[in-house]
């Protein structure tokens, strides 16, 4: 049996069968089994190693069985060997194919160059060249047309559009990353959850210097128009993060409070704009809103490193 298949056919086949088996039963994700664990290729590395060395085993054992056998025995057992070769039609093909010149008819092709009486033959290339050879121009015609002349999509082209996907990818990723939200990309939050959450925090940490109802204690009115640093989301949630003026304004809750936390708490303030407070605290700092002094609230708005509310 070991003659219907060359030994250059089993040593493959039967290591790539144990590879595949391998990266069948092991769950490896999406790396395969021999990266995500050396001893996975150490294991497929002895197995190859096996399999050449019993190769290398049983010829020798041949060769040696084959000296012991006096001539007349050595050619029964060699044209049966042959005989038996199923892929001696792979040869007789690309004998065929290459289309070579036995020893017996060689002068026919011998070529008038001779050096040091060395002389060249005029053989066929190789069929796997040739074919090769035209495969490659076929491909490049097709490769000329496709993008030089019709202007298919490219390299360029491809990453253009794996930039734009990962950009659209970064932008989904954080509309739900709350915590990646900071003093430039906060917006006002106005879902029910969000308020009742910043309403929560507020109780919490909040009530003993600016009251329940935001009219101001200790800390300044949150229901009239006066800011000290600036109103609108953006100053108020930098001024919960960093803290109020040094010495006298309230402390950093960037420490204590996630950003989404600082971004809901900030909104629940906003949300006292207007109100009626039961003890009002006079007004502190000055007016605020969305129109007054725009270039004055913006310079607030990104550049500010200490707040007061």
């Amino acid at each position: 049996m070991r003659h219907l298949i060359p030994s250059w056919v089993r040593v493959p086949v039967v290591f790539f069968l144990i590879f595949g088996f391998t990266e069948f039963i092991i769950d490896s994700g999406e790396k395969p089994a021999f990266i995500e664990y050396p001893v996975v290729l150490l294991f497929l590395l002895l197995v190859l190693i096996i399999l050449t060395s019993i190769e290398v085993i049983i010829s020798a054992l041949e060769n040696v069985m084959l000296h012991k056998l006096d001539k007349e025995a050595k050619a029964r057992f060699l044209a049966k060997k042959e005989n038996t070769y199923k892929f001696i039609w792979i040869k007789k093909t690309y004998k065929k194919l290459l289309g070579s010149k036995p020893i017996e008819e060689e002068g026919e092709i011998i070529l008038d160059h001779n050096y040091d009486g060395i002389k060249e033959l005029d053989n066929n290339l190789p069929p796997w060249w040739l074919y090769g050879f035209y495969i490659s121009i076929i491909f490049g015609a097709v490769y000329l047309l496709r993008y030089h002349v019709f202007n298919g999509a490219n390299q360029y082209t491809e990453l253009e559009t794996e930039l734009a996907n990962a950009q659209s990818a970064i932008e989904a990723y954080k509309k739900n990353a709350k915590d990646l939200v900071d003093a430039n990309t906060v917006t006002l939050l106005t879902d029910t959850s969000d308020l009742s959450a910043g309403k929560t925090i507020f109780e919490t940490n909040c009530v003993a210097c600016h009251m329940a109802d935001g009219g101001g204690g200790i800390g300044p009115n949150l229901t009239d128009q006066h800011w000290i640093l600036g109103g609108g989301i953006k100053n108020v949630f930098q001024t919960v993060s960093e803290g109020g003026r040094s010495g006298k304004g309230m402390i950093a809750w960037k420490t204590q409070l996630k950003p989404a936390q600082i971004a809901q708490v900030a909104s629940y303030v906003l949300s006292f704009q207007g109100t009626t407070p039961a003890n009002p605290k006079d007004p502190e700092g000055d007016i605020w809103t969305n129109t007054t002094n725009s270039t004055q609230t913006k310079e607030k708005e990104t550049n500010i490193s200490q707040t007061d509310r």
